[in-house]
């Protein structure tokens, strides 16, 4: 579902990414473990072209991310055709990005109204049914300024799935949370992997990543150094570098 194949990102003279390749299939939970500066962040929004790679290629669902071939050539997609792509890539960040002036249940409906793809009605139904499958159907006419964190991070992961994405990342989701917040979040990702979401999720969240993930990722300095099966990498890890970090983190 997701084809990352030697990705190379620098800004500047800094060199963030450094031919990172990973492959997602559908329906799995990936976990990119990493300090920070290590790339991950990087990685996840050039997944949906929020960054521009410089080398190197990113599908999803078989479909160039960015870029249209032409014979052995790439072109980059306009604007209209980047954006429609995206609709189909969800996104949680880490500080909710929630319009303020909307309410909970607009901003949920507001995706799917201003690209056309439902009316107003029929939006406000299918929020309502997304914000009860994150535990908030009762807050929908409330604001964000009414909300703790964790229930705007909630609200956030309902409305990345407003378009039926084939595919939600979330870049550190709980980094924002004071650590009473962090178990709701977690516990909606959780309801969401279990129902086959494909996922990419960045997160120093050790334990969410032994329950849930189908791959943990260890990303440093712009390289991966290694992947696999959770008991593998978590309790079992090859390199030097992925020990030190875990001893630290665990």
């Amino acid at each position: 579902m997701i084809e990352i194949r030697d990705v190379h990102k620098s800004f500047g003279q800094h060199e963030v990414l450094k031919g990172v390749s990973l492959h997602v299939a559908a329906g799995e939970v990936a976990v990119v473990l990493g300090p920070s500066g290590s790339g991950k962040s990087t990685l996840l929004r050039s997944v949906n072209h929020l960054e521009k790679v410089d080398r190197g290629q990113i599908r999803v669902d078989g479909e160039l991310i960015g870029y249209r071939r032409r014979g052995n050539k790439l072109y980059e997609l306009k604007e209209r055709e980047v954006l429609k792509q995206r609709s189909a890539i969800g996104f949680v960040f880490q500080n909710f990005n929630l319009f303020p002036h909307l309410t909970v249940a607009d901003n949920v409906a507001e995706a799917p109204v201003a690209t056309g793809r439902l009316r107003r009605k029929p939006a406000r139904a299918k929020a309502l049914e997304l914000l009860g499958r994150v535990g908030l159907a009762e807050r929908a006419d409330a604001y964000p300024r009414q909300l703790s964190g964790g229930q705007q991070q909630r609200v956030a992961i309902a409305r990345a799935l407003a378009l039926d994405p084939k595919v939600v990342l979330f870049d550190e989701p709980t980094s924002a949370l004071d650590p009473e917040l962090v178990g709701e979040v977690l516990d909606a990702m959780l309801d969401l992997a279990r129902s086959g979401t494909t996922m990419i999720v960045v997160t120093h969240e050790i334990g969410f990543a032994r329950e849930v993930a189908d791959t943990v990722v260890f990303i440093d300095d712009g390289r991966v150094l290694e992947q696999g099966p959770p008991a593998r990498v978590l309790d079992n890890p090859e390199h030097e570098r992925t020990r030190s970090f875990l001893s630290k983190v665990l």
